[in-house]
């Protein structure tokens, strides 16, 4: 197994729910209990089971379930647990090293007394920029910033002629300081702009739930 199809397979939510709800029983769980509890059939919950004890994120041992013993007790069953393997995985992606980074590099310039505000906004534009810079992809300004902010995890989709950003990478730190992380969403993506040199392109901000603040739309010029 690999972390890449691990994570593939997780992706699937009924699969999802199956690893969960096995890795909240300590004494493991046989198909038929979990079938029930996710109101599915028996027969999907053993293939979607045996997917995941395929990937070796759930292990399996048998044991009789009726609680008896002896002639008449029945076969033993299959009972699914959590495996040892660990897996880094975070569905929706989440970036909190990028604007950690963001973070430190400003804090540690503001301890020699630059404005905080303001480095802020230009280490997020920096890391931006450098993002956009290192960008090789093709195609016109908007399919390239999609690119690149695909690959920062903000699930970049076509709206109407501009990009809505349907996932915050910072989505915990953006619930409790909002204003402050949509300011550094914004001067990020302003950075991956200027480093691909979008002269037709801008950032601005345009909050809605369940999403990134930010919106990329065609413009006139850049500003």
């Amino acid at each position: 197994m690999d972390d890449f199809s691990a994570i593939g397979t997780l992706a699937d939510p009924l699969r999802r729910r199956l690893y969960e709800l096995v890795a909240g029983r300590d004494d493991g769980i046989g198909r038929e209990e979990a079938a029930r509890e996710l109101g599915i059939p028996t027969h999907t919950a053993r293939f979607h089971l045996d997917k995941l004890v395929d990937e070796g994120l759930l292990s399996v041992d048998h044991r009789r379930l009726s609680g008896r013993s002896g002639p008449g007790a029945g076969r033993p069953a299959k009972v699914y647990r959590r495996s040892d393997t660990v897996v880094a995985v975070s569905l929706p992606e989440r970036g909190y090293d990028l604007v950690g980074r963001v973070f430190a590099a400003a804090v540690e310039r503001s301890l020699g007394g630059a404005p905080l505000a303001e480095t802020l906004a230009e280490e997020a534009r920096s890391v931006g920029r450098r993002d956009g810079t290192a960008y090789d992809g093709t195609g016109d300004e908007l399919e390239r910033s999609a690119g690149v902010l695909a690959d920062r995890g903000y699930e970049p989709a076509m709206d109407e002629g501009s990009l809505v950003l349907r996932n915050c990478p910072f989505d915990l730190l953006a619930r409790e300081h909002t204003a402050l992380v949509c300011g550094i969403n914004r001067d990020y993506v302003d950075g991956v702009l200027d480093g691909l040199g979008c002269d037709h392109t801008r950032a601005r901000l345009d909050p809605a739930p369940d999403r990134c603040c930010v919106r990329v739309e065609a413009s006139a010029s850049h500003d």
